[in-house]
């Protein structure tokens, strides 16, 4: 089988058979279809494979080979004889039916195989013989009309069948940005869901294919493959989103598994998936985060759980509980976390068990989206045959034709008791092709009105808290020696460097001096004895010379002469 890229990364210009298309309806409504040049699931419809809109049937003949934003019309299809149960005709040569036989579908129910009547009473017939029926080409409808989009997250997120609550937009662009999720990047997700995240995590971390050539037949490059490691808990939709990345062609870049992270934690088949960034959307995650440990972290680190455990290795693992613990996360660099709750209690929990565990920078983070509608509003009596249009007078002078018209009907209808009506030739028609291209070209409809934009009343998206962490490197006690080794700490001692004497200039010591002689002036004064105050003069200078003003020790001396 041929390689074929993934039309989430390589959609291509045209829209191609069993690959993914988005019909997109309108604002807001989308629907995901496989496009297929044939019916297999025999639905009964002469054109083929068909999908049904509330803008009419648009059979997937008309959808291959366009290019992405192509408006494709409706096409004219007969809904009302698929399913119908078909009688039985005659047998050949009976007085009712003498003509020759055709072959005709029988279909008793929904699960019921086609049979071919004819083969089934020439004696012929098998279970398993499908009816001859050949497929008709659709013919245009008169109105209705879709636009053939190519798949992308975005869009892929507008039109998924959901399973559970997505994660929209507004939401995943930013958390992708703050894990620093960059093509190579291994991220670990937790909470699939309906594989919102999942799809848009892939086009992130996407830097190529692990085949021999590249997708436009170049040599390979050596350079670090992304991925994403999966876990989803619960089995049904497990199963479904398996299929969904299968059908997208992104089985090399994402790699789901059916288990319960909180109790198994990530490992897969024994390894390490080495993840750059994690994220979270589980009803407790607090009780998944010692899972995603460096080291494995004591039995109190257990993030709240009411038994005393530590976090275990998965069955596919390994089953011996003394082998070394093995970390989920990349060694050599920070892990980026971020953990999607919609209550605060869930994020009070997750926070102290983040505290506990080392991880470092906690943010929380709320996002809201608001969007504008930005549009023109007309008012006018000329506009009373378009839709959307105020019909009320846009000014006094048309407020006074209308009611001059009014007036002259109404007098007339008392003058000559009959009502005036303008016959249908003389009443213009405001949409036939010359008041269209008159508009168009002179008036410029699309510019009249005055120009507005007001917010939708609803908010689009899964209001939730984000929180965000960074868990840094393990700084080993290898780390330690190294670090020593290569810078080398050298202790100083007090007695290999000499004490530096601050020298003092000529008018510090004149100002030093000044002080002293005014010391000795008042212990002269005192009333005490002259051994006692000449002990006190001299206690004083030395205490003031040597310890708070900072004498050296040779001008110190001399100053202590002078005063004695």
């Amino acid at each position: 089988m041929a390689f074929q890229a993934s039309p989430f990364l390589h959609p291509g210009t045209v829209s191609q058979t069993d690959r993914l298309a988005i019909v997109h309806l309108k604002r807001d409504l989308q629907l995901p279809t496989i496009l297929r040049d044939h019916d297999e699931d025999n639905e009964g419809y002469a054109e083929g494979k068909v999908v049904n809109t509330r803008f009419g049937s648009f059979p997937h003949t008309t959808l291959i080979d366009l290019p992405w934003g192509s408006q494709v019309r409706a096409s004219k299809v007969d809904t009302g004889s698929r399913g119908r149960r078909v009688k039985k005709r005659k047998r050949a040569g009976s007085a009712e039916n003498s003509g020759p036989t055709k072959k005709v579908a029988k279909v008793d129910s929904e699960e019921a195989p086609i049979v071919d009547i004819a083969a089934e009473e020439a004696g012929t017939a098998t279970p398993n013989t499908p009816a001859v029926k050949e497929e008709t080409e659709a013919v245009a409808a008169a109105s209705g009309f879709i636009h053939l989009l190519p798949p992308t997250p975005e869009n892929w997120t507008s039109s998924l069948p959901h399973r559970t609550q997505v994660v929209y937009t507004p939401d995943y662009s930013y958390i992708l940005h703050r894990i620093r999720a960059r093509p190579g990047t291994n991220i670990i997700e937790a909470g699939a869901g309906s594989g919102s995240f999942t799809h848009a995590s892939a086009r992130s971390v996407f830097s190529g294919y692990a085949n021999d050539q590249g997708v436009d037949g170049s040599p390979p490059k050596k350079q670090k493959l992304g991925k994403v490691w999966s876990f989803e808990f619960h089995e049904q939709r497990h199963e479904k989103l398996q299929k969904e990345i299968k059908d997208h062609g992104l089985e090399g870049l994402v790699q789901i598994t059916h288990r319960d992270v909180c109790e198994d934690g990530f490992l897969v088949a024994g390894a390490s998936p080495g993840a750059d960034a994690v994220f979270l959307d589980l009803p407790a995650p607090w009780l998944a985060l010692p899972n995603l440990s460096r080291s494995k972290p004591p039995p109190k680190h257990n993030g709240g759980r009411s038994k005393e455990a530590t976090p275990t290795v998965p069955e596919d693992a390994s089953s011996d509980t003394t082998k070394p613990w093995i970390s989920p996360l990349n060694p050599s660099a920070p892990v980026h976390i971020c953990t999607f709750s919609p209550c605060i209690e869930q994020v009070q929990r997750t926070v102290s068990a983040m505290r506990r565990l080392g991880w470092v920078d906690i943010e929380m983070v709320e996002l809201s989206q608001k969007r504008f509608e930005i549009r023109r509003d007309r008012i006018g009596i000329d506009h009373s045959a378009q839709l959307g249009v105020q019909v009320s007078p846009a000014n006094v002078d048309e407020a006074i034709s209308r009611l001059l018209d009014v007036e002259d009907t109404f007098k007339s209808f008392h003058e000559t008791g009959e009502k005036t009506e303008l016959k249908k030739r003389d009443r213009p028609n405001p949409n036939n092709r010359a008041k269209i291209l008159e508009s168009l070209v002179g008036r410029k409809v699309y510019k009249e009105g005055n120009l507005a934009h007001r917010s939708e009343p609803e908010v689009k998206t899964h209001t939730s808290y984000l929180v965000f962490a960074v868990l840094p490197e393990e700084w080993t006690a290898k780390d330690e020696e190294e670090a020593k080794l290569r810078w080398e700490v050298k202790a100083r001692e007090d007695s290999e460097k000499p004490k530096e004497v601050i020298g003092m200039s000529k008018r510090q010591i004149k100002r030093t001096a000044r002080e002293a002689h005014k010391l000795k002036a008042a212990a002269k004064t005192a009333s005490m004895p002259g051994d006692e105050t000449r002990e006190h003069a001299e206690g004083v200078n030395d205490n003031t010379l040597k310890g708070k003003g900072g004498v050296p020790e040779e001008a110190c001396g001399s100053i202590k002469q002078e005063l004695t």
